[in-house]
């Protein structure tokens, strides 16, 4: 019985220091990110301080991730002017984990993501941003206030809508 109980706790313990050590949560401050957009133009999250943030991993060959797009683009254009009690204006910061610049800027062309903060470097699934977030599914998204704090996670479909909504300061 002692040692079943040793051989648990050696295949436990590596699983509990990673799911530590790895991602971040709701309330953490998001990690700065910045990165080259298809231009080869410089962004940098800390630009958007004073706003909303989505900060959304994303990829071409990603079907679920283009199957998004569509509700990303519609938040974008309803939301994109309006106050909220976390910050003013809301914006999307795009990391995409595309291995191909070709593929990347025809995605965001075909889908229309309007916002100018796309940033990419190439690398995939082997991104540092990647380990940095803990990222190991995409679609996945961080919603960030004026701050940097991370207000939620994951909102997909009509919970990002309903979760801005819920932001908005009524006049």
């Amino acid at each position: 019985m002692k040692h079943l109980i040793y051989i648990i706790a050696i295949f436990l313990l590596p699983l509990t220091v990673s799911a530590q050590q790895t991602g971040i949560r709701i309330g953490d401050i998001i990690p700065e990110i910045s990165g080259d957009g298809p231009e080869m133009e410089k962004f940098d999250l800390r630009e958007l301080r004073g706003k909303v943030v989505l900060v959304d991993f994303w990829a071409s060959w990603c079907p679920p991730c283009r199957a998004e797009n569509p509700e990303l683009v519609k938040c974008y254009e309803t939301y994109k002017d309006e106050h909220f009690t976390k910050g003013d204006g809301f914006e999307i910061f795009s990391i995409s984990l595309d291995s191909r610049k070709n593929d990347w800027v025809k995605a965001i062309n075909r889908d229309n993501l309007s916002w100018k903060h796309h940033i990419c470097d190439y690398k995939g699934w082997y991104s540092p941003i990647c380990d940095e977030f803990g990222i190991e599914q995409i679609p996945s998204n961080f919603l960030i206030d004026l701050n940097g704090k991370i207000l939620a996670t994951d909102l997909r479909g009509d919970a990002l809508e309903a979760t801005l909504k819920a932001l908005m300061i009524r006049e």
